[in-house]
């Protein structure tokens, strides 16, 4: 009934010059025959027939006026399709009007093709660069690993962030499309963590960080490749953040399957904690490390998103800070 009542106030709104044309020439109309003493039978029949027409007329044109209005609700509700069929013009002005939405929207639809095509070149440059620096990473390893000093070490060390950022980046880059590039088994945890730490094992020796894990003997179903990517993330943040010679335990907690990663380190302001996965946040500790990018833990969010896997961090200052990542079996099928 309110949608009625608010159609109908819009199409009188809408009409209003209408109106008082109407009413001005009902006044007309009496006048004159007001001043010619005509009968009032006759005048009042007359008025009868043409109110009684008016209103036909009316109806006839509110029930147009209402037509078109559910087809440019529809119109509206699936506005991202394109050539879309507009009601038919009432008016030149109408048409005009019509013309420009379309011209607009066509506009637009190039404009979108554009910066989608510049887009797609900009991914594929910067993939082929992220693949491309591999090769010479990989030469300067070896040419490192030939001479073992204590100075070769510190840049293998540095070495292997660079490698960890081009990771990062290549897997932000892949992240758009991540879910052509999934593909869900089961897999034992254990052998998922152990590829994780295999990665991170040279700063655990350098930091002389103890790693507390052991086998958990539990499968899950799961992308390995994009999971590992997050373990590795966040054993990286507690590596940096942990001091020298702190701990990280490793271990999974039950109902719900949940991959718990505990570390000793400097831990999260409280006020920081509900923007830790922010694209670009570092919070009160990435600004005294100046280190942080603000993407690690961002990109951990959207990947276990995408795994149907949640992720929660739980941490106090001075204390150390919990990850826990739940492992719950998605609603798909392992292929």
């Amino acid at each position: 009934m309110k949608e009625w009542i608010s159609i109908v106030g819009a199409y009188l709104k809408g009409n209003r010059i209408n109106l008082i044309v109407i009413l001005a020439s009902y006044g007309i109309f009496l006048l004159v025959f007001s001043l010619y003493t005509l009968p009032f039978e006759a005048v009042g029949y007359a008025t009868l027939l043409t109110t009684v027409f008016l209103i036909i007329i009316g109806i006839v044109h509110l029930i147009s006026f209402y037509q078109k209005h559910i087809i440019l609700t529809k119109l509206r509700n699936s506005i991202a399709m394109t050539d879309v069929r507009f009601p038919l013009a009432r008016d030149l002005i109408e048409r005009d009007y019509q013309e420009l939405v379309q011209i607009l929207d066509q506009k637009r639809t190039e404009m979108m093709n554009e910066k989608e095509k510049a887009f797609a070149e900009m991914v594929d440059y910067y993939t082929t660069w992220a693949h491309q620096i591999k090769t010479p990473i990989a030469a300067m390893r070896l040419l490192l690993q030939a001479e073992p000093t204590d100075a070769n070490q510190e840049l293998l060390d540095q070495l292997s962030k660079v490698e960890q950022y081009v990771e990062m980046a290549l897997q932000y880059l892949r992240m758009e499309n991540m879910s052509a590039d999934l593909l869900f088994k089961r897999y034992p945890l254990d052998d998922l963590v152990k590829q994780a730490v295999r990665k991170t094992s040279k700063s655990f020796i350098r930091k002389k960080i103890k790693l507390n894990y052991e086998q958990v003997n539990r499968p899950v179903l799961t992308d390995e490749k994009w999971l590992v990517f997050v373990i590795e993330q966040i054993l990286s943040n507690s590596l940096k953040y942990t001091p020298e010679g702190g701990e990280i335990s490793i271990y999974v907690e039950d109902s719900p399957l949940t991959l718990v990663i505990e570390d000793t380190g400097i831990g999260i302001e409280e006020e920081d904690l509900p923007r830790v996965f922010e694209k670009g946040f570092t919070g009160y500790n990435g600004r005294l490390d100046k280190k942080s990018t603000g993407i690690g833990l961002y990109l951990c969010k959207r990947t276990l998103d995408k795994l149907n896997h949640t992720i929660r961090i739980e941490s106090a200052v001075g204390r150390g800070t919990k990850v826990k990542i739940g492992l719950d079996h998605p609603d798909i099928l392992a292929e």
